[in-house]
């Protein structure tokens, strides 16, 4: 878990560095500060199991396993990347490692993953569908829709949800009053949980404990990990919706770090972080030699149904 945190970390850093230098063009949105809840997710899932992530999902894909030279050429627009270089940083997919699709429809990614639920129980392959997303998403009717008939039908799912207490610009309050998302799911008699997202041992076992539940045929759980993006909305955001003290106290409650301690890994921390980064360094080296997503592939790797 650790490994994988700081793949996450230093893969978002080198995408932020590569936008910078105009390597990465469009809306990317990171996830920096929220590795633990990816990971923790993760490590609950079979090979089996389908994930379903929205507009800041690297982590998770790279949390199932992704290619961080693939991922990484796909954010920047390259033919070597898992779309061709045509889905860029929202719409990325690693299907072989369980990572089916990315989404940059707010809740667009929820109904997806309640028909892979669906699928699941027609074909009975005992699989888990997965489905990550902001609190914003709670607002939306697809939401609401896929809560309900996931209750309704007892369907082997996880809903979790990263409250990083921002919709894009506005903090919870100012877009619900419900200040716990996890209350929704009440409301359609579904078992619920609130964790802390930057504790990945919290979000292991919640999500242990969900998995355990939807493959036992006892319906969906919703999980809220309460988290927090330490960078903007979208690289360039100047974030002047968030307090300095606010931002420097998420600081402090690092996931990484917080994991470190609590499992004392301290003396093998560093030389995982320097691992990560010499893959990350690897994988910038190949994306850049790689060429660009061209006009004649644009109409492959499309489905219509």
């Amino acid at each position: 878990m650790l490994e994988r945190m700081w793949l996450i970390r230093a893969f978002e850093e080198r995408a932020s560095e590569m936008y910078a230098r105009n390597q990465i063009a469009g809306l990317l949105h990171l996830g920096i500060g929220q590795e633990g809840v990816a990971v923790g997710l993760a490590w609950a899932l079979e090979p089996r199991d389908r994930s379903f992530g929205g507009h800041r999902a690297h982590a998770h894909a790279l949390a199932r396993g992704a290619d961080p030279t693939r991922l990484l050429a796909e954010i920047a627009g390259r033919s070597t990347g898992y779309c061709g270089g045509k889905g860029g940083s929202m719409h990325i997919s690693a299907p072989e490692v369980g990572f089916v699709t990315a989404t940059g429809v707010v809740a667009g990614n929820i109904p997806l993953a309640l028909g892979a639920a669906f699928a699941a129980t027609v074909t009975g392959d005992g699989s888990v569908a997965v489905a990550a997303f902001g609190d914003g998403a709670g607002q939306t009717g697809s939401f609401h829709e896929s809560l309900n008939i996931a209750s309704l039908w007892g369907l082997p799912m996880v809903f979790l949800c990263e409250n990083n207490g921002y919709a894009e610009f506005s903090p919870l309050s100012a877009h619900t009053k419900v200040e716990r998302l996890a209350r929704h799911a009440e409301t359609y008699g579904m078992p619920n949980v609130t964790v802390d997202g930057n504790d990945a041992a919290a979000v292991l076992q919640a999500a242990c404990d969900g998995v355990a539940r939807a493959r036992a045929g006892e319906g969906p759980t919703f999980i809220e990990a309460l988290t927090y993006r330490l960078r903007g909305h979208y690289e360039g955001d100047p974030g002047k919706y968030r307090e300095l003290a606010e931002l420097a106290d998420w600081k402090a409650r690092d996931p990484i770090v917080r994991f470190v301690a609590a499992s004392s890994l301290e003396d093998l921390s560093a030389a995982a972080e320097a691992r990560a980064r010499v893959i990350v360094d690897g994988a910038t080296k190949a994306v850049l030699a790689a060429p660009m997503a061209s006009v004649d592939q644009l109409l492959t790797q499309v489905t219509a149904a």
